[in-house]
Parts: structure tokens; C-alpha cells; sequence
């Protein structure tokens, strides 16, 4: 059966820091981030990610959803690396997802916020505006089992390799 694990948490909450310290079989797993899209647009362009956000950001859901298409039609493992801070934005990406997958949902809470500064200063050239923050810190909800998960894990105690040796 394959899996989805879609990461649910504001920028710089250690989403991304999870899927690096995790063991996953890549060969099995299709990575949806616009992120990487994005940074990797910038980085052909010899521009940060910030300057180029506004004007790829579209394309990079374009590509995203096209690699989600083909991750599905191949019975492949997926990784969804976007904040999915809402209930409605998770159900619309797990209405996207076949039944036959295994959904876990790996959330991560709100840094205490030093902590969350730190991080989201250690990201040079990738500037989110303070009021977006806010909003998104408040508009941060935990998934639950209710919204059509299978799991509810807490990213900062299992990585990806813990739950597919359990």
C-alpha cells in the first residue's frame, strides 16, 4: 500500500529539516514541494527566492500537481512538503489522493518563538512578511483522523523511517 505523508506546519517549523533526517526510499517516493520548484527557479536565474516567488509561484503548482498526477498513476509514495496549515487545504489535496493509500499526517507545532526566529533568519534570501506569519501561526490547525488520515504523528519525535519499521 502506498503512503502519503503530508507535513502540516508554518514555515521554518521543521518540515523540511524532518524529510532530510528521515530515511525515505526516494526511489518509491515522489517529493511535492512548490519550495523546491521555486529555489530551483531562482537558482537558474541567479536570483534568491524571494525575488523570484510572485512571478513562479503559479508555475511551480502547475509542476507540482503534475508530479502529483504521475506519483498517483504509478502507485508511488508521496511526500507533501507545503505548511497545509488549514483543514481546507488539506482536504483538497487529500481529495486528490486514491484510497488505496496509507495518509498520515506529520505535524509540527510552532516554535517557541527565539526559537522560530532563528530559524527563519537562518534562510537567507527567503523573506516572509511578519503579518503573514502571525496569520498563519494562528491559523495553524492540528489534523485529525476526522479529516480522512489513517495516522497522526508529531514530526518533532518520529521521522518517516519510524513509522515504516513500526
Amino acid at each position: 500500500m502506498p503512503t502519503l505523508w503530508m507535513l502540516v506546519g508554518v514555515p521554518a517549523s521543521g518540515k523540511t529539516s524532518w524529510l532530510r533526517d528521515s530515511d525515505i526510499d526516494w526511489n518509491r517516493t515522489t517529493l511535492l514541494s512548490t519550495d523546491n520548484i521555486i529555489e530551483r527557479e531562482a537558482a537558474l536565474l541567479g536570483k534568491t527566492y524571494s525575488d523570484v516567488f510572485s512571478r513562479v509561484v503559479k508555475q511551480a503548482t502547475r509542476e507540482m500537481n503534475h508530479r502529483l498526477k504521475q506519483a498517483v498513476a504509478d502507485n508511488r509514495n508521496i511526500v507533501w512538503d507545503q505548511t497545509n496549515i488549514t483543514v481546507a487545504s488539506r482536504k483538497s489535496k487529500l481529495d486528490k489522493i486514491p484510497a488505496t493509500y496509507q495518509k498520515i499526517a506529520v505535524y509540527f507545532p510552532v516554535p517557541d518563538t527565539q526559537e522560530w526566529q532563528r530559524r527563519l533568519n537562518s534562510r537567507p534570501g527567503k523573506i516572509i512578511p511578519q503579518p503573514v506569519l502571525v496569520s498563519m501561526s494562528q491559523g495553524l490547525a492540528m489534523p485529525s483522523q476526522a479529516e480522512g488520515f489513517d495516522k497522526i504523528i508529531d514530526g518533532t519525535q518520529l521521522h518517516a523511517n519510524d513509522i515504516v519499521n513500526n
